[in-house]
């Protein structure tokens, strides 16, 4: 296995290193097709076809730019200086998830001590639930969108002016997490970037809402958005459950371990709409999650033809989406 570990290594070493200019070409342009696309959804004769063609590219196109969150938590800050702060402008503070949510709290996804235990904030035991899948499903598409309106638009207030409310907010209600379990360690610089970050989207939001209330700006832009919002968190959520097999004892896993718990879908051109950003190739990511997205479907080429035929790269490939999530149902049916 050490000498398999090496070789793997060997064939992605010159991987590592992200391109800023594919970063932020890629950030932007979704950024301007996905909110050029929404404005147009607004301006659109209500459920003409224009408007539903106009909002379903607006929320491929954010949830591609959203996705980028993911890389943030991967990146170090001084190889792209200045992303975090301009992803949060175009993406986090607009759709309401700003970076603080997911930086801190995905590395223990990752962690070799926390990954599929009740510590891990993006893991729950799927295979053993239909219940809880669909729980997870409806939760995530229809309850989202809501509760992240009140955290950031009523709890935040009060929490700014309320330090002992606001700590408990940083550890329960500050995490993008889908284990409700899940309890985050929050340090003083984290703490004081949730607050500048909560004061951001209050005025953005503010002035936003201020001019629907005089008129300036439609009502109608408020409900497309929460429609997009939730669009948006049904296609994660679908991703999401087709990433991993989500068997566990709540024993931690090694590398290997994770690698063979988690699921690559190369799949053709249309992947990359459920799953954008490099995140069809979850299992590879989680062996080597330092390589960046641009460089993740050539080091899958290199490892499945540059490695024996057993390696576990090649058990950790599934055909299609429909197939992961089959495979994931079944397993819940049968241990019902």
């Amino acid at each position: 296995m050490h000498d398999l570990e090496a070789a793997a290594r060997t064939l992605v070493s010159d991987l590592q290193e992200p391109k800023p200019l594919i970063f932020w070409t890629d950030a932007i342009g979704s950024a301007a097709l996905g909110w050029t696309a929404f404005v147009a959804a607004v301006a659109a004769r209500p459920f003409s076809t224009l408007m539903f063609l106009a909002l379903g590219v607006a929320v491929i196109a954010l949830y591609r730019g959203l996705c980028f969150i993911h890389e943030l938590t991967h990146l170090r800050r001084r190889s792209l200086p200045g992303f975090e702060t301009t992803w949060n402008l175009l993406f986090g503070v607009p759709l309401m998830l700003p970076s603080f949510t997911y930086l801190g709290v995905h590395q223990s996804h990752h962690s070799l001590s926390t990954y599929g235990t009740s510590n891990d904030p993006e893991y729950l035991p799927f295979a053993s639930s239909r219940r809880l899948m669909f729980g997870f499903a409806v939760q995530s598409t229809l309850v989202l969108p809501a509760l992240i309106v009140v955290r950031f638009l009523v709890l935040a207030p009060i929490g700014l002016v309320w330090p002992r409310f606001h700590r408990w907010l940083e550890v329960h209600a500050s995490s993008f997490a889908m284990n409700p379990a899940y309890r985050r360690e929050v340090a003083l610089d984290m703490s004081q970037k949730i607050r500048r970050w909560e004061l951001v989207v209050l005025t953005a939001w503010a002035v936003l809402l201020g001019a629907v209330f005089v008129g300036t700006v439609p009502v109608r832009s408020l409900l497309l958005w929460c429609v997009a919002v939730a669009l948006i968190s049904l296609l994660n959520t679908a991703r999401v459950l087709g990433a991993h097999e989500y068997d566990t004892n709540d024993a931690p896993r090694s590398r290997n371990g994770q690698l063979r718990d988690s699921i690559d879908t190369p799949g053709g051109p249309w992947t990359e709409l459920w799953a954008p950003v490099g995140l069809r190739f979850h299992a590879l990511h989680h062996y080597f999650p330092g390589i960046p997205y641009h460089n993740l479907s050539k080091a899958y080429r290199r490892l499945v033809t540059g490695l024996p035929g057993d390696s576990p790269y090649r058990d950790s490939t599934s055909p299609s989406l429909w197939r992961s999530l089959s495979t994931l149902y079944a397993k819940a049916l049968k241990a019902k």
